[in-house]
């Protein structure tokens, strides 16, 4: 197989255009070890029932290859508790695959398990800095990518050297957020999810021009109505709890699939945060 064979197995122009193949890793060691974000304070006492976890992954897994979805799965390793979050260690824009660099101590290594499964796709592992992938959003030749706890302006720079055909647009977003994808989405050419607490108002200003922003709840931003999953043809996966979110997709001709994610979302993370999609056309 040649590199330009491989690298047509690998296109991410978009966050909504047709999804054919992603990266998952089921949640078989998932526990909260380590405090490492503002939802799983809420969860310490309880923790995370990994089996449960499991059960919910499979049935998204199921869901997904039942849309004809081709699913890899990174086998997982019981030194990662965080690792059904692929989407955070690596990410894919056009026919580039990178590879994150890790902000926290309890996730460092998910990326050498990731390269493990890329093989033989090239990728960018970027060198500098630290970013993780949830910070990531492609809109076709734009870039959007938040300045956060997670990631950084000296990865981002890095990025924008290594990929010169792109325009990379930083996002700030407060700190006590996770990442961008917990507090904006990109649906369609056109239209995105927001929550505008979270956000500077010259970044949501600048994201209008763009998009029609549909506005999140804060309730709703807790369980992470964000975080859908949009694998084309206006059809997304979202968490039944988000019923308002759900319920506005649906009046602006969304297909929902509606799928309990709710352990799993424990440790602050929900449909896009466990996947990374390698191929969309």
């Amino acid at each position: 197989m040649t590199i330009q064979n491989k690298q047509e197995q690998v296109l991410c122009n978009s966050e909504y255009e047709t999804l054919r193949k992603v990266i998952l890793c089921e949640p078989k060691f998932m526990a909260i070890r380590e405090v490492i974000n503002e939802t799983q304070k809420h969860y310490t006492e309880d923790n995370i029932d990994y089996s449960l976890a499991v059960e919910q992954h499979r049935h998204f897994t199921n869901a997904l290859r039942e849309h004809g979805i081709e699913v890899l799965l990174i086998p997982p390793n019981p030194a990662y508790p965080e690792q059904v979050f692929t989407r955070d260690i690596g990410f894919t824009i056009g026919h580039q695959i990178c590879v994150s660099q890790m902000a926290r101590s309890v996730r460092k290594g998910e990326e050498v398990e990731l390269k493990k499964i890329l093989y033989p796709y090239p990728f960018l592992h970027i060198a500098e800095g630290m970013i993780e992938g949830g910070d990531v959003l492609v809109h076709h030749h734009t870039v959007y990518i938040g300045v956060s706890s997670r990631t950084n302006k000296q990865a981002i720079q890095y990025l924008q050297k290594a990929l010169p055909g792109y325009q990379i647009v930083p996002v700030p977003l407060q700190k006590k957020y996770l990442h961008l994808d917990c507090v904006f989405n990109i649906l369609s050419d056109t239209e995105a999810l927001y929550f505008p607490k979270a956000l500077e108002k010259e970044s949501i200003s600048m994201l209008k021009q763009q998009f029609e922003l549909i506005e999140v709840t804060e309730e709703e931003q807790f369980t992470l109505g964000t975080n859908v999953l949009s694998i084309g043809n206006k059809t997304v996966f979202s968490l039944p709890v988000n019923q308002n979110v759900n319920k506005q997709l649906k009046n602006k001709g969304y297909t929902v699939i509606e799928v309990d994610l709710s352990e799993i979302i424990k440790s602050g993370g929900s449909f896009r945060c466990c996947t990374l999609p390698i191929l969309r056309r």
